[in-house]
């Protein structure tokens, strides 16, 4: 997951992005409203309300412009009720007063990508290669052959199949799966495991390592 991070102090920047890296997210620092307006497309973005070249609650609601399903998080030293309100009614999904715990900020973001991914639009059908799903009946055939899963084992390969081809990191699978990143990661490779015995074609779901697994789209 991308988390784009508009901070103009470099030194709450650096530590924010090394905590957040290590979490399992790729950070991009932008310190301008400027470079925020220029980066990459991301999953999400925390954003500091004072900046140098003009003010967080226009950069919030230019991007909520952009996009109703990015998540944005205002993380700043207001904690005015006024300003608070203010950034909520601009498009922000939550807003964080420094100063803040990692523990906290880690269980927000997890819940404004909840929020975000329950809101996006789910195809009934999806399939990838031999792998057929029907999200709505929660059921799964390959190659025409019906596959029985546990409910966790669907949520694993929905969270992948949601993306083929796509190296999927294992915090998004547990947020996907068990809607928590503060879950052993073992658990995804136990269930992993079982998911490719099921399926009969261990091939089907690759490890990435270093960063998750990857469902093949051929």
């Amino acid at each position: 997951m991308r988390i784009l991070l508009v901070e103009d102090d470099r030194r709450v920047a650096a530590a924010l992005s090394s905590a957040l890296t290590r979490r399992g997210y790729e950070v991009e620092h932008a310190a301008t409203v400027a470079a925020a307006l220029s980066a990459a497309p991301c999953d999400l973005v925390l954003l500091d309300l004072t900046l140098p070249d003009g003010d967080g609650t226009d950069l919030c609601r230019q991007l909520r412009r952009r996009s109703n399903q990015l998540g944005i998080i205002a993380v700043t030293a207001r904690g005015e009720e006024r300003d608070r309100v203010l950034g909520l009614r601009l498009g922000a999904d939550d807003y964080v007063v420094k100063p803040f715990s990692m523990v906290e900020l880690q269980a927000r973001i997890e819940a404004v990508l909840r929020r975000a991914s329950h809101a996006a639009p789910e195809r009934n059908l999806i399939e990838v290669g031999p792998v057929y799903i029907d999200v709505a009946a929660r059921t799964v055939a390959v190659a025409g052959r019906s596959v029985s899963l546990t409910r966790k084992e669907f949520d694993v390969l929905l969270s992948l199949a949601r993306q083929p081809g796509v190296a999927v990191p294992r915090d998004r699978i547990l947020l996907d799966a068990w809607g928590t990143t503060f879950t052993d990661r073992h658990t995804v490779e136990v269930h992993v495991g079982s998911l490719r015995g099921k399926l009969g074609d261990p091939r089907l779901v690759e490890t990435v390592r270093g960063v998750g697994y990857r469902l093949r789209g051929e």
